[in-house]
C-alpha cells in the first residue's frame, strides 16, 4: 500500500475503505472482509451510526492496532462546542473501542467551528487524535481556519471524482500543507460513470475496470480514496490498482470530464446549511 505523509509527519494510506451508507447490520461483515482484503485505512463517522460495528470488526480481525489507520468524524456540536466536542470524541472512541484515533475530522464547516477546532487541537496535543482535519470545507473556510489557528488541518475530505475534480483546490491545499481526500470517488454512479466510454476504453487498455481506472486516477493525483462496497469481490478489485499506471495522455483525457460542479449538494446553499445545522445525533 502506498502512503502519504501528512503535515505533522503521520503516514496515511493512499487507499482505504469507507463505510458511508453501509447499513449497520452489514458493517461488521463488510469491514472484516475489507481488512481481509488488505485495507488498513478505515473511514467512518459519528453521523454514519456504525462506529460500534467498525470497532467490532477491528477487534475480531487480530490485526495489530499500529497497523491500522482509523478515521472518524465530529458532527456539528451544540454550545458550548468546545466541551461538547471533547465529549463527542470520547463517545466515538468508546464506540470504536480504541484508545486513540489516527485522524479526527470536523465533518461539516458549520456551527462554532472555532470552538470545535480548539477542542480538536487539544486532543491532538494530548496524542489521542494523532492528526486532525476537516471535511467539506471550501477554500474560503479552509484558509480562514488555517490563518486564525495554531494547527493547520492535516486533511480536507471533499467531494472529488472525474466530474468534479477540484484540481485548483488541490493545488491550493498543497501550498498550505493540507492533504486532499476524496469522498464520492465514484460519484455514486451519477452521469453514467460506470458505463462511461472513455473510462471503459482506458480500462480495456490496462485490463482494468472503470472503478479501478477511477481509483488509479485519484491516487495517481495524490488524492486519498476511500471506496465503499459490501461485496468482497469488489473490495478485492478496488484495492488492486497499484500494478498499472495511467499515461499522461490518459490523465489528460480524464481531466476533460470535469464539469466543475458538485453532483450532490452545495455547502454554500442556505437551505443545505440550515438542514445540516438542524440535524442532531442521538448520542
Amino acid at each position: 500500500m502506498q502512503t502519504v505523509t501528512l503535515n505533522n509527519g503521520v503516514e496515511m494510506p493512499l487507499l482505504g475503505f469507507g463505510v458511508y451508507q453501509i447499513p449497520v447490520e452489514d458493517t461488521e461483515r463488510a469491514v472484516s472482509e475489507a481488512l481481509a482484503a488488505g485495507y488498513r485505512l478505515l473511514d467512518t463517522a459519528a453521523a454514519y451510526g456504525n462506529e460500534e460495528a467498525v470497532g467490532r470488526a477491528i477487534r475480531s480481525s487480530g490485526i495489530a492496532r499500529e497497523d491500522l489507520f482509523v478515521t472518524t468524524k465530529l458532527w456539528i456540536q451544540d454550545a458550548p462546542a468546545e466541551d461538547n466536542t471533547k465529549r463527542a470524541f470520547e463517545t466515538s472512541l468508546n464506540k470504536l473501542g480504541l484508545d486513540h484515533l489516527d485522524l479526527y475530522l470536523m465533518h461539516q464547516p458549520f456551527g462554532d467551528v472555532y470552538g470545535q477546532w480548539r477542542a480538536m487541537e487539544a486532543l491532538n496535543r494530548q496524542g489521542v487524535a494523532k492528526a486532525i482535519g476537516v471535511a467539506n470545507f471550501y477554500p474560503d473556510r479552509l484558509i480562514d481556519l488555517i490563518v486564525n489557528n495554531e494547527i493547520a488541518p492535516a486533511v480536507n475530505q471533499i467531494e472529488t471524482h472525474p466530474f468534479f475534480q477540484r484540481t485548483d483546490y488541490q493545488n491550493l491545499m498543497r501550498e498550505h500543507g493540507v492533504q486532499i481526500q476524496s469522498w464520492g470517488g465514484f460519484a455514486e454512479g451519477k452521469n453514467g460513470l460506470f458505463t462511461n466510454s472513455l473510462l471503459a476504453g482506458i480500462g480495456k487498455e490496462h485490463g482494468k475496470s472503470v472503478a479501478q481506472v477511477v481509483l488509479r486516477w485519484l491516487t495517481q493525483r495524490g488524492v486519498i480514496a476511500i471506496p465503499k462496497s459490501v461485496r468482497a469481490e469488489r473490495m478485492a478489485e478496488n484495492i488492486d490498482i497499484f500494478d498499472f499506471r495511467l499515461t499522461d495522455e490518459q490523465m489528460a483525457w480524464i481531466a476533460a470530464l470535469d464539469t466543475g460542479s458538485s453532483l450532490f449538494f452545495d455547502h454554500h446553499d442556505p437551505e443545505i446549511v440550515t438542514w445540516l445545522a438542524e440535524r442532531r445525533l442521538d448520542a
